[in-house]
């Protein structure tokens, strides 16, 4: 059925399809939904607690009895820069008088990196599949992870990092095209420094990797699932598609312009959090736009702007929102999560087999 079983044989899953794990806008239904279409539903756990891992993970797993992937990240915890902290609150200050938001919050971090705490809830729960972003964590606890049965992948912007995750043990690659929404998952490079494009990508970490390698990046048809094929991956991550479903905790307003979106209408900021993460212009990303060498280390900048999001998501004033999106999101339907995979499988399908 599909032109190779690698993703698919080593995940249990019927189609070699991921629905991206968005941290803050997939939910357990979501991912039930996926996984019982017979791909691999996913769940953005990175701003969890244990606690609230574990209940998302048992309401994931009362709805599907099929695999499911949990994704966490792996960031360093970050300096403390009291220059670059004074300088972002200065920046932000204006729009918290606009707004009458009182005072910019202390910079300090609201989540924190995979720990031993997240591992034994990991380990309780047994979910199929763990993923990372920015790297991986130890080496001590991606083998308890593996040694348990669980399947460990993470995502490179690079063929340096996909050489680096797998030399590290992970099961399978994600391949991050520079289109891709979100969060970049760099984390051997600078900033601004990898810039590869899916189709560029993709080719070059097959050839450089013995495991297989998920194309992730622009992907939101039938006709960009082919091509992933074409060019060796053994399967696809599409992120941006469902954020338009039912099930997604992404805001009405977000939605809305996720409708309306062109192919032009993405940037790369890291004015949101402090690492860079493709989303839709807006006047803050624009207005913050020469300030980002100053910003402090990621992911201080989610608490100094906190009120400031919460602010534009309760008043519909996307100008303040992080509209998290990748460059082929004039492609979303809104369609329910199970309906959409298994429009994207048959459309895949229409254009394997011509």
């Amino acid at each position: 059925m599909w032109p190779n079983s690698r993703l698919t044989d080593l995940l249990g899953i019927e189609h070699p399809i991921i629905q991206a794990p968005m941290a803050g806008a997939t939910t357990p239904a979501m991912a039930a939904a996926v996984s019982n279409g017979g791909g691999l539903g996913s769940h953005g756990c990175a701003m969890h607690t244990p606690d609230q891992f574990r209940a998302d993970t048992r309401q994931i797993m009362d709805a599907t009895n099929r695999a499911i992937n949990v994704n966490f990240f792996v960031h360093e915890p970050p300096g403390h820069d009291d220059t670059k902290n004074a300088q972002a609150q200065a920046l932000l200050e204006p729009y918290y008088e606009e707004f009458n938001l009182g005072s910019v919050p202390k910079a300090e971090p609201v989540h924190f990196p995979f720990d031993d705490a997240m591992l034994e809830a990991v380990l309780e729960t047994r979910p199929r599949v763990v993923s990372f972003h920015f790297g991986l964590p130890s080496a001590a606890i991606v083998e308890t992870i593996k040694e348990n049965g669980i399947k460990v992948l993470s995502s490179a912007t690079t063929v340096r990092e996909a050489v680096d995750l797998e030399n590290r043990g992970c099961d399978a690659v994600i391949a991050q095209g520079w289109e891709a929404g979100g969060h970049r998952g760099t984390y051997l490079s600078q900033a601004t420094g990898a810039q590869v494009g899916t189709f560029s990508l993709v080719p070059q970490i097959v050839d450089a990797l013995e495991v297989p390698v998920i194309a992730a990046g622009g992907i939101a048809d039938g006709r960009g699932i082919a091509a992933a094929f074409a060019l060796g991956a053994s399967g696809v991550q599409i992120g941006t598609a469902f954020l338009n479903c039912p099930e997604s905790s992404t805001s009405d307003t977000h939605k809305t312009a996720l409708l309306s979106a062109r192919d032009e209408d993405t940037r790369i900021t890291t004015a949101f959090s402090g690492n860079p993460a493709r989303g839709l212009i807006n006047r803050y990303i624009e207005e913050m736009a020469p300030h980002q060498n100053e910003l402090p280390d990621f992911p201080l900048m989610n608490t100094l702007g906190g009120p400031l999001r919460k602010h534009g998501a309760a008043t519909g004033n996307r100008d303040f929102i992080a509209l998290w999106s990748g460059q082929s999101a004039s492609m979303n339907k809104v369609l329910p999560a199970g309906e959409l995979l298994q429009l994207l499988v048959d459309d895949a399908q229409r254009h394997l087999n011509t």
